[in-house]
């Protein structure tokens, strides 16, 4: 569904008369188009330490205009944050506060990154303060950032260098337009695996992918978005849904499968169908998922057993045997979706709560079984996107949980697949057992 809203008073008179009400602006986000530049405008990068240089002299390569030292005025696309070697809290103020006048001069859908490593990891009290308080930083700064400006980081675990595939393929993907509506969020690197692709624009290419609810919305989305990124899709979704199914296999030139992923055998007869169609099977993308929302005062157990069933407990049962299947072992990816209803909870969905919460908590789990394998596991959890389906929401309610954000609109399922397709490509293969939120930075629960 159109956010009309955001459409009226970003042109002509709506625009006007907005600005002189003072009513919410929203911006119009860039969002990724094959064929563009990866960000318009410099890239600033500051930092002392050795990987601020070594990033620096590979976004070169990457024809990007890289500057150390803004120019005062002039727009600028980007500004990177390298904070990776900090040791105290004090060490944060000379890079911190040297880009702060910059921050004037970031571009529209801006982008600002910082570059640090997990405090978990620290050494020392002091590190972990340090560490821990770029955290609060990038997510203060974040709400500061205006006409569709993000900010996110990327935690190099300790060991990993900046220039480790899956590190540069974080780096290009929140310049990009792909992470539009990733605001105020951190990806961890926690190893040096993974490949960049020969071709950023195919990422995906000679890969074969399973996506799971697939017949409309986001899972229709997200087999789009593969496609166009070079995979070979099976789309799967209940025999119900069969016509609308046919027509989006049609659409990515793949495969259709008929199947209730709650059946026993669910997970083999997508294994079965990706290899004897396809040769074998890369990627799943467990998106199939329900509500069936109350009060829990009013719960009944259909209405939580069938949300349990179906977001969670298929998903483990499918994962068992992937897990144990032969034809799923070279680098195997799986991306879930779960939810922000699982981090902050929502009123009347405590089934659907648990479910996703359960996902998080499988994605984690399950993250070391496929390392063996040299595979990975992670969730996206999008928060308000603009669907069939938060369409039938009351519309004050609507109108309120599309602000909550940052960034002061809703996201679109384009946003939910394109994170997706990050995380199942090669370049994320250092990236395992995370949860990355789609949710423009949630107000509340972020």
């Amino acid at each position: 569904m159109a956010d009309k809203y955001t459409q009226l008073v970003n042109q002509g008179l709506g625009k006007n008369v907005a600005k002189r009400l003072g009513l919410p602006q929203p911006a119009l986000l860039r969002r990724y188009n094959p064929g563009q530049p990866l960000i318009s405008g410099p890239v600033v990068i500051q930092g002392d330490s050795a990987a601020a240089d070594k990033l620096g002299a590979e976004l070169l390569s990457w024809d990007l205009d890289i500057r150390r030292h803004a120019v005062p005025g002039e727009k600028l696309g980007a500004i990177i944050l390298v904070l990776d070697e900090v040791e105290r809290p004090e060490d944060l103020g000379r890079t911190v506060l040297g880009a702060a006048a910059s921050l004037r001069d970031l571009a529209p859908s801006g982008r600002v990154l910082t570059v640090s490593r997990p405090a978990a990891e620290a050494g020392s009290p002091a590190v972990a303060a340090a560490r821990q308080g770029i955290d609060g930083l990038l997510r203060s700064l974040a709400k500061e950032l205006r006409a569709g400006a993000t900010g996110n980081g990327i935690l190099l675990a300790d060991g990993v260098d900046i220039m480790s595939p899956s590190a540069l393929g974080a780096v290009r993907f929140f310049l990009s337009g792909r992470s539009a509506f990733v605001d105020g969020q951190f990806l961890k690197i926690s190893d040096a695996g993974g490949t960049l692709p020969q071709d950023a624009g195919t990422p995906l290419a000679g890969k074969i992918a399973v996506v799971t609810g697939a017949a409309r919305g986001i899972g229709a989305q997200i087999a789009r978005t593969l496609h166009r990124d070079g995979a070979t899709l099976v789309v799967v979704d209940l025999p119900a849904a069969g016509d609308h199914l046919a027509a989006v296999a049609n659409e990515v030139k793949g495969t259709a499968l008929q199947l209730d992923i709650t059946r026993a055998d669910a997970g083999q007869r997508i294994i079965d169908h990706a290899v004897q169609r396809h040769g074998r099977l890369d990627i799943v993308i467990h998106n199939a998922g329900i509500t069936r929302d109350k009060l829990l005062a009013n719960m009944d157990p259909a209405r939580w057993d069938s949300v349990i069933n179906i977001n969670i407990a298929a998903q483990l049962r499918i994962n068992e045997t992937l897990l144990a299947s032969e034809h799923f072992s070279q680098s195997p990816r799986i991306v879930t979706v779960a939810s922000t209803s699982g981090i902050a909870g929502n009123r009347g969905q405590t089934n659907y709560a648990a479910s996703k919460g359960g996902v998080m908590g499988m994605v984690r789990a399950t993250a070391p079984l496929l390392a063996e394998a040299g595979g990975t596991i992670n969730a996206v959890a999008p928060g308000f996107i603009e669907t069939e389906m938060t369409a039938r929401i009351p519309l004050a309610l609507r109108e309120t949980a599309r602000r909550l954000n940052s960034l002061k609109q809703g996201g679109q399922p384009a946003d939910v697949a394109e994170t997706i397709a990050f995380l199942a490509s090669d370049s994320a293969g250092g990236i395992s057992g995370e949860v990355l939120r789609v949710c423009g930075q949630n107000l509340v629960g972020a």
